[in-house]
């Protein structure tokens, strides 16, 4: 059997020490040293048929060059883009992200979030978490570099990369208000996530701002974000026989869900003109930029999944 190519045998044949040619090796390092060093010793290892032993590197580096990225639903629409943006920048330093799905349940989190750690990875990205989160709590305890991504947690300890809800419900509101609404219904977000409660505190702060209508029968909140609970949310409004012309949604699934609710009781949503307007706050098009005849124009928001590389890279950094 033929032997492996070591470091070394690629180090020799190219004629530099070994620590020059790891870091011509290592996308993260080879900027230390020259372009037509770097070169030769990559015509050299791809020659030889070098192919890194990451399991070697971890023991000597303590550094596994893996992320563990944690969804709460991956399939939900948002989070492919997202998972996408945070692979392809991982990929730029050379790590490597292992995903973890939890189907919103905080204990398959937490076991998730064990196994990845026990497999050494060097730090998380997670987007699973709730406000009050033990996973995240027990991580930050142990020291490992976390970011979370889309929703935040409470502890004042972890980093957060997540959009503005608060401008981006003012945007909803003041759309839909500048449309002549002013009984403007809600379909709240679970309070236990950062996105449920910052948007319905949001929804609250500038409803009262535009001088619309308050009345607390106008919002319910949803216990996740589901289909079936925008179903079940919107037929909740219905039957209080509160008078709105609008819904804000806290999300895409939530909307689709009361659309759908709403078709079956036979209540166009919009079409020509309106029995209601439903707006939903997630990713998709603006207001602005929806044609005329988009029946549930959306309010944009792009999570900046590098900006969650790079925070999380500064942390492993100290």
């Amino acid at each position: 059997m033929k032997r492996q190519t070591t470091l070394k045998d690629v180090a020799k044949a190219a004629g530099v020490h070994v620590s020059t040619a790891s870091r011509a090796l290592d996308p993260k390092n080879r900027h230390l040293i020259t372009p037509e060093a770097v070169q030769r010793i990559l015509d050299v290892s791809q020659q030889l048929g070098y192919r890194h032993n990451a399991a070697a590197a971890a023991l000597r580096t303590a550094r596994s060059r893996m992320i563990g990225v944690v969804v709460p639903d991956i399939a939900n629409p948002i989070f492919p883009p997202i998972i996408r943006g945070i692979e392809d920048s991982l990929a730029q330093i050379g790590y490597l992200a292992i995903i973890g799905n939890t189907d919103n349940d905080p204990v398959r989190e937490k076991s998730l979030a064990l196994k990845l750690q026990e497999r050494g990875v060097d730090g998380f990205i997670l987007a699973s978490v709730e406000l009050q989160d033990d996973t995240v709590a027990k991580l930050a305890e142990d020291g490992i570099p976390i970011v979370t991504v889309n929703r935040r947690s409470s502890n004042e300890n972890v980093s957060s990369v997540v959009h503005d809800d608060d401008e981006g419900i003012r945007r909803v509101l003041t759309h839909l208000a500048s449309l002549g609404h002013r009984r403007i219904a809600n379909i709240a977000g679970p309070q236990r996530l950062s996105t449920g409660a910052d948007r319905y505190a949001a929804f609250e702060r500038h409803r009262k701002a535009l001088g619309l209508a308050e009345e607390v029968d106008l919002v319910t909140f949803a216990k996740g974000y589901t289909e079936s609970e925008g179903e079940r949310c919107v037929e909740e409004l219905l039957v209080r026989r509160q008078d709105f012309s609008a819904i804000v949604c806290a999300n895409d699934r939530l909307a689709i869900g009361a659309i759908e609710s709403l078709a079956r009781r036979g209540i166009k949503c919009p079409q020509g003109h309106f029995d209601y307007r439903l707006q939903r706050y997630a990713d998709g098009r603006s207001p602005e930029t929806a044609p005329d005849d988009d029946p549930d124009r959306t309010i944009q928001h792009r999570v900046p999944s590098r900006r969650a590389v790079d925070e999380d890279d500064r942390q492993r950094r100290g």
